[in-house]
């Protein structure tokens, strides 16, 4: 355990990091960068560029330092690092080289207030944090070992079928290279795929499984960036994947990770509530499915946006599930009005994904809610639900970027 010196002077640097947190965070980065090139292939250069990794450190800092007294409510925090972690084989001998560059930058940036006493008393905090994870990454690392098919590290996936699911969405069906069988996964997991960078290292990417667990292959659905994204660090693996990658091409898999999940054992009598946007149907495609076989008398509310009908993928899918399953209402919601002469078919609408919507489609709110797709409409649904009164039990989202961008107010744009 900590020592009550320890936390009282971690504590009292709550406000400095507070004022400080992100120079901080883009010193340290460029710092370890400099230091430790080697480990420059386990952060995303995409979210490097845009800034998205230093604010979401910058809050973590925060959160550690206000709240080391009382380490409990940031379980669920451990929890979404460790996973991540454990996506991107992060292993205990990373962690040094991360310590070391953080304290280093905490003295470089903080001057004359990073006295040897708050130095000391930071590397005693984060050695005790890094154990923390540490042992969590080790029983999920252990966990993929132990599943029949499971593996540790990256190993050769072929791909097996590569199909346009819109204009913008393509899905690669994988499967393992030297065959034998795939290890399940929990709806609404990730995969992690290493490709080369232009660089000459490998850069890595999470994409959501979309397909039911149980398959002889895992699916992804991938978004191509176009337009100024094409070029940039955020859409050169989206576009090597659609460009380059065929049938029979291979590519390097982590094992499924993630803690955005349903868990089809638990049995709850109040309604199930899938929203997705966009290219976040990957995730919530895959929870459907999984509900519709495990819970069939379950009440079922699956709702889609998009900007427009060309762009969205799986609509005829789900529109079939919904024809062999009386449980499941769904509805397709699009933010760009039908063309001139177009009348939009089935349960369709122009609109936004808001709190008046989703109550119409369901008369009461206590219900289980599931939600992905782009920072503004998870910001706008996040804000609804809390305005509503769920209990954050009730909540689930699978969120990519800091979390403090999640509790800005904002409208929801879809």
């Amino acid at each position: 355990m900590l020592s009550a010196q320890t936390i009282s002077i971690v504590k009292s640097t709550a406000p400095a990091l507070q004022e400080h947190g992100e120079t901080l965070t883009r010193h340290f980065y460029k710092r370890m960068f400099s230091h430790n090139p080697e480990v420059a292939p386990f952060f995303n250069p995409a979210n490097q560029a845009a800034g998205l990794q230093q604010k979401a450190l910058a809050g973590a800092i925060c959160a550690y330092a206000a709240n080391i007294d009382n380490l409990e409510v940031l379980g669920g925090a451990v929890e979404l690092i460790a996973q991540k972690h454990a996506s991107l084989q992060v292993k205990a001998e990373h962690y040094p080289i991360v310590g070391e560059n953080l304290l280093a930058s905490i003295r470089e940036v903080l001057g004359e207030g990073a006295t040897d006493e708050v130095i000391n008393a930071w590397a005693e905090a984060y050695g005790f944090l890094a154990n923390i994870l540490i042992g969590r990454e080790n029983q999920i690392y252990a966990g993929q070992l132990e599943q029949p098919g499971g593996w540790g590290g990256f190993k050769s996936f072929r791909v097996a079928r590569k199909e346009k699911e819109s204009e913008v969405i393509t899905s690669f069906y994988l499967v393992p290279a030297e065959g034998g069988a795939l290890p399940f996964f929990k709806p609404g997991q990730y995969i992690t795929v290493r490709v080369p960078s232009p660089c000459g290292h490998t850069t890595m990417r999470n994409y959501s499984l979309s397909d039911t667990p149980g398959k002889d292959w895992y699916r992804i659905s991938v978004k191509r960036e176009d337009g100024p994204e094409a070029s940039s660090p955020k859409g050169y693996v989206s576009n090597l994947l659609h460009n380059s990658i065929e049938v029979g091409s291979t590519l390097e898999i982590a094992p499924p990770c993630g803690e955005f999940f349903l868990d089809v054992t638990e049995r709850h009598t109040r309604p199930l509530v899938l929203l997705a946007a966009g290219v976040g149907i990957t995730p919530i495609l895959s929870i459907l499915q999984a509900a519709i076989h495990a819970m069939p008398h379950r009440e079922i509310i699956y709702i889609h946006g998009s900007l427009n009908e060309a762009v969205q993928a799986f609509r005829k899918d789900v529109e079939e599930l919904a024809e062999k399953h009386r449980n499941l209402k769904i509805h397709f919601r699009y933010s760009e009005p039908a063309k001139d002469g177009v009348v939009r078919a089935g349960a369709s609408s122009t609109g936004l994904i808001d709190a008046g919507f989703i109550e119409s489609m369901l008369p009461g709110k206590d219900a289980d809610y599931y939600f992905c797709g782009p920072q503004p409409f998870m910001v706008g649904i996040y804000h609804e639900l809390l305005a509503w009164g769920i209990p954050p039990a009730q909540v689930h989202f699978e969120f990519f970027g800091p979390r403090q961008e999640l509790e800005k107010p904002k409208k929801c744009p879809v």
